[in-house]
């Protein structure tokens, strides 16, 4: 059970890893990625009920209970119990003391009754296999090459750094032969020209040795700068890739944690793996050379050997689940910092300084508590590693030492046979080190696989499709939620919208307005039905290619640190000046812009924390209207303005020859529009004019239903 350890990625799918925890128990073992694959969980997380639904889909007999905390002892584990109200764990086993459950929030732990008694809600789900239930295996490990991806020059670099390393382990195999010479041709024939000719010869040796060091290190730093400048591009590369949902579901803190995983595997391979191939192939070397001088004495430094490895092979798993806690303590403690430094006027205005500030020490004290388990650990393995060697070597110098006095070895044999077993003690360990350090990268490469393993949003990678004529869109049979089993946030929604024509959605808080926006981007992927662009469907014209003729401005827009060109033009590294002054024009924002000391030049800080809140709007309208699109989609994209600016920017947007969806609350808005479509339990529904009008000092959704029609040219 222990190795079946799942921990969550996203904040919300402890269901769905508690369920791949009792399945995994019962034979069916695979990566959580493709557990999201075939069940997907929303942000709002899972119910008991859904958490059934999918365990019956794969064969598993539920029966969810009541019971109390003195019951649980009853129950057939593992099994899921709901835990601290908004969270599912795994209960692996009862004791008099406890339990041990498998939180896939933080790994294995054991609990007290207390915590227990506080935790447990009383709700607890057994999971059994069923006739239909097959076991399936599919592979945890994610291949290396796989999280590499193409990095040239590669193995050509490793080589060289090969080479350089087995040249310099020549000398080391060369050194020990100076002390028995000395010994036992100088000192006994009292030799001065031979002890003259030695020292000039492995002096030369040296400086030999030590030249072919620094040109190793030196290769090894350029081979990490290249490796790592390609494999970070290329991580990040991806990342920016990846549909939108992925950012959706993850903590900010965690995305960076993974992403630092590369740094991790790269420093590993980089350095540790061709150490480990040397480390390897001088331990053969060395234990040819100690065979030769006595086998006897080899076979203590082999037991020893044996014994050290035995002890990290039974130390590994609790290492690893450390080291899992410790990675996933940290990043919650880093995407509390982002959150806080990021909200700090949140946290200001409501005095909660305090609070914030103790959450972030528990989270600090949890990270360092798991430094210290893994500190602690490392200090023990120090300690195992000195005490099996030290007295291996005392053992070994009694032996060789009676073997003199026998006339079996000489005093320079003696001597030369300490500083081999010395040599191939040490590599073994740092070889068994290293093993454990590679088997430990598994961990990294299942986080980075996080990452890299994700498909990219659909449609980046496929070429790219000449544009559509005109941006006329028709929306048929639309129908979008946000996982199985959730609620229907759009269904059976149809329109359309003629080219250059300004249509304005209306509809209550919450009704589905921006997730109705998100779709007509390609920012989301429809669950049913179909959108087309120009009369061609949007999944054709692929995301890079339609992204081309389309801009928005969204209710989370952001700016970014830079001046206010750089901001217009985004992802342009010479901005055209003429065009974004044009922009900002249209976006009534240039004559604040000219105002400022270093006009379109001034810097705008970071998330653009010097401008207003209206300006950072209009700002952010002009980066859409830079680019001049042929559909724009204008979500609250007036909310912070007063009436005069609103009216201006809404005649200077009603002038361009492109269409338009607008998506607002404010009268002002709906009435700059040329037709005006209500979003109401899923469905568009066309409102009059005049119920359009007469909405205007009232609420934009109370919309009578004899004013109501359906979308022109479509059924109801």
């Amino acid at each position: 059970m222990t190795r079946n350890v799942i921990l969550q990625a996203e904040p919300a799918e402890c269901g769905l890893a508690c369920l791949a925890i009792v399945a995994s128990h019962h034979g069916m073992t695979m990566p959580l990625r493709e557990w999201r694959r075939r069940f997907s969980f929303s942000l709002k997380g899972a119910s008991l009920s859904r958490i059934m639904g999918s365990a019956g889909q794969l064969g598993l007999v539920s029966r969810a209970l009541r019971l109390e905390p003195s019951e649980l002892a009853q129950l057939q584990t593992p099994c899921v119990l709901h835990w601290g109200l908004n969270h599912f764990v795994v209960l692996k086993k009862m004791s008099r003391h406890g339990a041990e459950i498998i939180d896939p929030a933080f790994g294995q732990r054991s609990v007290g009754m207390d915590e227990l008694s506080r935790n447990f809600t009383g709700v607890a789900l057994e999971l059994v296999p069923g006739p239909r239930f097959k076991p399936e295996k599919q592979t945890l490990a994610v291949p290396l090459r796989k999280l590499i991806g193409p990095v040239s020059g590669l193995w050509r670099a490793l080589g060289m750094v090969l080479l350089l390393s087995l040249a310099l382990q020549v000398f080391v195999l060369l050194a020990p032969f100076f002390m028995q010479w000395v010994v036992d041709q100088v000192l006994v024939s009292a030799d001065r020209q031979l002890l003259v000719v030695l020292g000039i010869g492995f002096l030369l040796s040296m400086l030999l040795q030590v030249g072919i060091s620094a040109m190793r290190g030196w290769a090894v730093v350029r081979i990490s700068a290249q490796m790592g400048m390609q494999w970070m591009a290329g991580v990040f590369g991806h990342l920016l890739r990846l549909p939108m949902g992925y950012f959706e579901k993850r903590h900010l803190g965690d995305v960076v944690s993974r992403f630092g995983s590369v740094q991790t595997i790269q420093r590993t391979i980089t350095t540790g793996f061709v150490e480990a191939l040397i480390d390897g192939m001088m331990a053969l070397a060395t234990l040819s050379m100690m065979l030769l001088y006595s086998p006897r004495l080899a076979i203590v430094t082999l037991v020893a050997v044996a014994l050290y490895l035995c002890i990290r092979l039974l130390a590994y798993r609790p290492l690893r689940e450390g080291t899992e806690r410790q990675l996933v303590a940290a990043a919650r403690q880093q995407s509390h910092l982002f959150e806080s430094i990021r909200g700090m006027q949140s946290v200001k205005v409501a005095r909660c300084e305090a609070f914030r500030q103790s959450a972030y020490l528990n989270l600090m004290g949890e990270t360092i508590n798991g430094e210290v388990r893994l500190a602690r650990m490392a200090l023990g393995f120090s300690s195992a590693s000195q005490l099996v060697f030290g007295v291996e070597r005392i053992v070994v110098i009694w032996i060789g030492a009676l073997l003199a006095l026998d006339s079996v070895f000489s005093v320079g044999m003696l001597i030369a046979y300490l500083a081999y077993k010395d040599q191939f003690s040490q590599r073994v360990a740092a070889l068994i080190d290293r093993g454990i350090e590679f088997r430990m990268l598994r961990l990294h490469g299942e986080r980075l696989a996080d990452i890299v393993l994700t498909e990219p949003e659909e449609g980046l990678h496929q070429p790219e499709q000449p544009a559509p004529v005109h941006a006329g869109i028709e929306v048929h049979g639309l129908g979008f939620r946000y996982a199985e089993g959730e609620p229907w946030v759009l269904r059976d929604c149809s329109f359309q919208v003629t080219p250059g024509e300004s249509v304005a959605i209306a509809g209550a808080s919450g009704c589905g307005k921006t997730t109705l926006a998100k779709l007509l981007l390609g920012l989301l992927p429809a669950a049913e039905g179909e959108i087309r662009i120009g009369g061609r469907e949007l999944r054709q014209l692929g995301a890079s290619g339609y992204r081309q003729m389309v801009a928005a401005v969204m209710q989370d827009d952001h700016l970014f640190a830079g001046n206010i060109a750089d901001n217009i033009a985004l992802g342009e590294e010479d901005p055209d000046l003429p065009r974004v002054e044009e922009a900002a024009r249209l976006a009534s924002v240039h004559d604040e812009i000219m105002a400022m000391p270093m006009g379109y030049h001034s810097l705008i800080g970071d998330m653009g924390t010097t401008l207003s809140g209206g300006q950072k709007q209009r700002v952010i309208l002009a980066r859409a209207l830079y680019r001049q699109p042929q559909l724009l989609v204008l979500d609250e994209a007036t909310s912070h303005l007063d009436v005069g600016r609103e009216h201006a920017v809404n005649e200077a947007v009603r002038g361009l020859h492109l269409t338009r969806i607008i998506i607002a609350h404010r009268p002002e808005t709906i009435a700059s529009a040329d037709r005006v479509l209500e979003l109401r339990d899923g469905r568009i529904r066309e409102r009059s004019r005049a119920a359009a009008d007469g909405a205007c000092g009232a609420s934009t959704s109370g919309a009578r239903d004899r004013d109501e029609q359906p979308a022109a040219g479509l059924p109801a």
